[in-house]
């Protein structure tokens, strides 16, 4: 029905949206469960060929789009759902509060004592890509690097197999590209962290705000992979840097689930 609807403008923007988050979940589990890209090209091909074979005003079309419109009846009323992950999901809220920062689009990840919450965070209408650390040891560190494969420099993942821990899951440090084919992004700002946007059992942490071209990137990514977020320190005896990685999972699918909303 996605390829119908970009042929014959079934649905309306909202719908369309919730259509994408539905494409952008089922490419992730194909994914995960072992389906190639280009098996799954051939698919969307299919997908595609059979929709352009078939009237727009066809009685066909109509019955498909009237069940996908009955099935988005109750898609729309939702305000929270999770994206599960190999080792982590995405937690997702619809609910908007002008009053106070919160998450819209979450995944929480430890670090060695350190604790992470990254994803779509705002007050209102707007939200920004966000990594919130805590920091046990009282660490403040002066910046941040967003670090994820360079798709230009590496058309496919790099999923280092051999590495498959005892629980048969890759590691999320294995999901990584080599140096050599990744890019970075720096944050827009950085302060001390909402209280409600903070890790749990966190009294204290910062928050960075990376530019939403580095979501859009993220995005693009094969779900199987991770990103790392590198804390930089000044002082040495800290430690220089402190990375915390982030499994992509369906981000795309739960960014689309967000502006799906009604």
């Amino acid at each position: 029905m996605t390829a119908a609807d970009e042929r014959c403008r079934l649905f309306t923007p909202d719908l369309a949206a919730a259509l994408g988050a539905a494409a952008a979940q089922a490419h992730g589990a194909a994914l995960r469960s072992g389906v190639s890209e280009p098996q799954l090209d051939r698919v969307e091909q299919r997908a595609e060929a059979a929709a352009a074979s078939v009237a727009c005003g066809s009685r066909d079309i109509a019955v498909a789009a009237a069940r996908v419109r009955t099935a988005f009846d109750g898609y729309s009323h939702l305000q929270s759902m999770t994206f599960q992950g190999d080792t982590a999901g995405w937690q997702a809220d619809r609910s908007i509060s002008r009053d106070y920062t919160m998450w819209r689009l979450s995944q929480s990840q430890p670090f060695g004592w350190n604790s992470l919450v990254f994803g779509l965070a705002g007050r209102g209408d707007s939200a920004g890509l966000v990594a919130v650390a805590s920091f046990p040891d009282g660490a403040r560190p002066y910046s941040a690097r967003l670090i994820l494969r360079d798709t230009q420099r590496a058309p496919q993942p790099f999923l280092n197999l051999i590495r498959v821990s005892n629980t048969g899951r890759l590691p999320l440090d294995a999901r990584m590209p080599p140096a050599d084919a990744t890019r970075a992004f720096f944050p827009e700002a950085r302060a001390d962290a909402d209280q409600t946007l903070l890790p749990r059992g966190a009294s204290s942490g910062v928050a960075f705000r990376f530019p939403m071209a580095a979501a859009d990137a993220i995005a693009r990514l094969d779900p199987r992979e991770a990103v790392a977020i590198e804390f930089l320190f000044a002082d040495g005896g800290q430690g220089a840097a402190r990375t915390a990685y982030v499994e992509v999972g369906d981000f795309a699918a739960g960014r689309a689930f967000l502006t799906s909303a009604r």
